[in-house]
């Protein structure tokens, strides 16, 4: 856990940072981002102590970086900036021996630990182990960045943009691994960039600073819909959410006061209800709570012997339904719209909530490319 309270920094006599408190859990992926100059990156550096802590303090597991020695804090965080910080002079095995000899692991354990390294981040140890970072492409050698970083196992990884120089595939690609090994070792990453799709694409929360300030610190998911100010606001893009389906909840974007009847009414009132409002279905529910027990369809109506027949006889639960908390990307990845029709939406108690439809979830997709349209129609 890396704890900020009241932290203020400053630069050539320049206020950089004023009062920042926050809390990282152990574990967490959490990205810094601002406009440039913000103090995003002096804020991370201030953890390590690569900028000394001038007010407030910092702890880690409880324990003050004031009193943890400067040689000591820096081994056990691991630090990671562009173009991998390299010595040029050295093979890439010898880049990462430099970390794990520190950190007192016996000589004759450091090759075997050095190919382990180097597979976790997908380079094969007999290539690259004795090649020279001029002959790595910036993407290998961000990778080498990586496997240096995790060498003498640290629970604190700091990443200073490290992924900003690469071009979109090789940065798309690094973006996944670094999320990837973060989960799989449970490590703490501190991650600086300016790019906010980077930042939604790994963070479990991302804060936002503006003039050296915290303006909101939160998930990706609750920055999108709720920005705690305009800067948040034009910073996200006010379009950006529609962008990124996962984040769009069923709840977000259903329909409320849906068409609906109890399970003992009668056919012939069914009939009625869906006549006087123009549809083929109706959801049927049941109790105040209005508890969702299936789907009477107009089609099926049609084969009632009388017209006080029982509409409980008629009420299909061959449908689809979606909890309030699904997400869009997986209503659209799941949900054949074409056959589904009228689809429920429901709480884990399964009363009903809302319902979307076809044009519901069109008009939904087509907000992501309002932006794009309403500039071209400027230009």
């Amino acid at each position: 856990m890396i704890e900020f309270k009241n932290v203020s920094q400053g630069y050539k006599g320049k206020t950089v940072l004023t009062g920042i408190s926050m809390t990282i859990q152990t574990g967490e992926f959490i990205v810094l981002i601002g406009s440039s100059g913000c103090g995003k990156t002096t804020l991370l550096k201030t953890i390590n102590k690569l900028n000394p802590l001038e007010k407030g303090d910092i702890r880690i597991d409880g324990v003050s970086i004031k009193n943890i020695p400067d040689n000591k804090l820096r081994r056990g965080i691991g630090y990671v900036i562009q173009d991998g910080g390299l010595f040029p002079h050295m093979t890439v095995g010898e880049n990462i021996s430099l970390l794990l000899k520190i950190s007192g692991l016996d000589a004759k354990q450091v090759p075997t630990r050095i190919d382990e390294l180097l597979g976790m981040v997908n380079l094969d140890p007999d290539t690259f182990r004795d090649s020279f970072p001029i002959q790595l492409s910036g993407g290998q050698k961000q990778r080498v960045g990586v496997a240096r970083a995790f060498a003498a196992d640290p629970e604190i990884i700091l990443m200073d943009e490290p992924f900003s120089a690469l071009d979109p595939v090789t940065r798309g690609e690094l973006q996944n691994e670094a999320v990837k090994l973060q989960k799989h070792f449970g490590k703490t990453i501190v991650f600086v960039t300016h790019d906010m799709d980077e930042a939604i694409k790994m963070a479990d929360r991302i804060c936002i600073i503006q003039d050296g300030k915290i303006a909101q610190f939160d998930k990706p998911e609750e920055i999108l819909k709720h920005p705690a100010n305009t800067y948040v606001e034009e910073f996200v893009g006010k379009n950006r959410l529609w962008g990124n389906p996962a984040y769009i909840k069923a709840a977000d974007i259903m329909k409320k006061g849906a068409i609906r009847i109890s399970k003992n009414r009668t056919v012939l009132q069914a009939l009625q209800i869906m006549k006087h409002h123009v549809v083929d279905s109706l959801l049927v529910t049941s109790g105040k709570n209005l508890k969702l027990e299936g789907i009477v369809w107009l089609e099926n109506l049609q084969e009632f012997q009388n017209y006080s027949s029982s509409l409980e006889d008629f009420i299909s639960t061959d449908y689809t339904f979606v909890y309030e908390d699904t997400s869009l990307q997986e209503i659209i990845d799941t949900i054949d719209y074409n056959i589904s029709g009228i689809i429920p939406v429901i709480n884990q108690k399964r009363e009903l909530q809302g319902y979307l439809t076809k044009s519901s979830l069109l008009l939904a997709l087509s907000k992501r490319y309002r932006k794009d349209d309403e500039e071209l129609l400027e230009e």
